[in-house]
């Protein structure tokens, strides 16, 4: 039966606490002792197997200045490694790379690529386009070096080729004569 609204229905059901029986609290000391005693344990336990924490702190490569947070340990692995000097996983990436190149002279390798690493950041964060133009230059000569060195017809002696693939005809002519067609 709905009560009409406004009216409050009578329950059956009273508001008063249970009593409280005297083995509560003893029950509660008994979860307060085993709570501490598995501490207690997991402390130990804690203490015996897992090795201390070290801090870390930030470290600054050397060579493109990137911060990373390292442990004091790795830092000097890495320092013993690299003559001293802290340098960042790219940077330490770049070395290696290098090292192969110039046939295994590790420190050599280093000077390189911190040298690169200041000429960029002298110019290539403050002039980015002059950077840029400045790469596409080296692109350029690198070519031309590898253009000289290709093997053309006129190389060949006594009409036996060395091999490779030689240009039998400019495609300049044909792209002309369409650049003028499209201005007709």
């Amino acid at each position: 039966m709905m009560a009409p609204p406004g009216e409050a229905m009578a329950t059956s059901f009273s508001r008063t606490k249970p009593p409280r029986l005297a083995t509560d609290g003893l029950q509660r000391t008994i979860s307060d002792i085993s709570f501490e005693m598995s501490k207690e344990a997991m402390d130990n336990i804690k203490l015996k197997t897992l090795p201390a924490i070290s801090e870390v702190e930030d470290a600054k490569c050397e060579c493109c200045g990137m911060v990373e947070e390292c442990t004091p340990e790795y830092i000097d692995r890495v320092r013993d490694k690299f003559f001293g000097k802290w340098i960042c996983g790219l940077c330490a990436e770049a070395v290696k790379e290098e090292v192969e190149k110039n046939g295994g002279k590790r420190e050599e390798a280093l000077g390189t690529h911190m040298s690169a690493c200041v000429r960029f950041n002298k110019l290539g964060r403050a002039y980015p386009v002059l950077c840029q133009a400045e790469a596409m230059r080296e692109i350029l000569k690198k070519s031309n070096r590898v253009r000289a060195k290709s093997i053309s017809p006129r190389d060949s002696k006594n009409g036996v080729k060395k091999g490779g693939i030689a240009r039998s005809s400019s495609c300049i002519p044909a792209i002309t004569r369409e650049m003028n067609d499209l201005r007709l």
